[in-house]
């Protein structure tokens, strides 16, 4: 049976529902052995037909960045049938989420992180862990994973130029990591750094470029520990590309999509309120908390309505937009008497 798909989407664009179920039931019950060796979810994907080959592309399979990777992905547990870990809603095909991706670092279009990202590097990666924990420091990426069984959660993502797409990530939730190293009672906001590799990165290099690296985020400490706040590692049952964010970045789905951080090297833990990005660069039109709201709208983009993406020029579906992007019941409570058009 087919996801029921509005007119104005091609069939081509849609990953059928039985497809993507049949996957999940794949994953359910653990890793097939191939050879000797484990067979990975995304090589497990290639075998499911011509229907799967056109959501999911050749390159969904890759090579593990390290050797310690293939050992994480080996068995992931399937995101659950309902909200609000899972949307019943179309998946944006995976060569759009590929393809069609803001990482300035990388350059301004769209299409340069996918297009300018071949250099990129994630193997050795290390995370620093700092401010106020009980166990700060410098730890390599195995071992930050370690401890974690991977998971998959289906969430809508939502940019604040109007955009979105619904993309099932791989990972695991960013409270389990927070718990790891023991905040102390000071610890009021996580801060996120990404990773700066000039060699890499064009968009770091380029004269023109609008933002002082390295890129910067936060959270509260309550909404990092909300259960929806997570940390993928993958995304269509892979590993997560360069343009996405490789190897390790963070997924707050009630927020504008500039929230959730990419190529993380450094969770620092304050007492006070960390500077951020967008907002140091233009405070009026980027909020700290970047809270989904139709309400609210940009100097630039309306947000009371979204371009569901793929989209072409003879195919556009446009959709109204939900206040915390459609997870409200989760995320509502956090923000009780505040005003969201002054805490934007």
């Amino acid at each position: 049976m087919l996801v029921k798909k509005p007119a104005d989407i091609q069939p081509s664009e849609i990953t059928p529902e039985s497809v993507y179920r049949r996957r999940r039931e794949f994953l359910r019950t653990g890793a097939t052995l191939l050879g000797g060796g484990a067979l990975l979810p995304g090589l497990a994907l290639a075998q499911q037909g011509d229907a799967l080959k056109a959501a999911a592309p050749a390159d969904l399979a890759r090579t593990p960045p390290a050797p310690w990777w293939e050992g994480k992905f080996a068995a992931i547990e399937p995101a659950p049938s309902s909200e609000p870990f899972f949307t019943s809603e179309a998946l944006t095909p995976y060569r759009d989420v590929i393809r069609y991706n803001n990482f300035y670092e990388f350059g301004m279009n769209k299409s340069d992180p996918s297009n300018r990202s071949g250099d990129f590097r994630v193997d050795p990666w290390s995370v620093e862990i700092a401010g106020e924990v009980a166990r700060p420091g410098r730890y390599h990426l195995e071992d930050i994973l370690k401890p974690h069984a991977l998971e998959e959660r289906v969430y809508r993502l939502r940019c604040v130029e109007a955009w979105s797409m619904v993309i099932p990530w791989i990972g695991f939730p960013l409270a389990d990591l927070i718990k790891r190293f023991e905040p102390t009672g000071n610890a009021r906001y996580v801060e996120f750094e990404t990773v700066v590799q000039r060699d890499s990165m064009p968009g770091v290099r380029s004269p023109f470029s609008i933002i002082d690296w390295p890129y910067r985020e936060g959270l509260r400490i309550d909404e990092a520990m909300n259960e929806l706040s997570f940390l993928a590692v993958g995304l269509y049952g892979s590993y997560l590309p360069a343009q996405n964010g490789a190897p390790i970045r963070l997924v707050v789905p009630w927020k504008y999509g500039f929230k959730s951080i990419k190529s993380i090297v450094r969770i620092h833990f304050r007492k006070t309120q960390p500077n951020t990005s967008w907002n140091d660069l233009q405070a009026n039109e980027y909020g700290f908390y970047a809270n989904v709201n139709p309400e609210v709208h940009h100097p630039r983009w309306r947000q009371d309505t979204e371009r569901r993406l793929p989209q072409n020029l003879f195919s556009r579906r446009v959709i109204p937009t939900r206040l915390f992007n459609g997870y409200g019941e989760q995320v509502a409570h956090l923000y009780q008497g505040m005003d969201l058009a002054r805490h934007y």
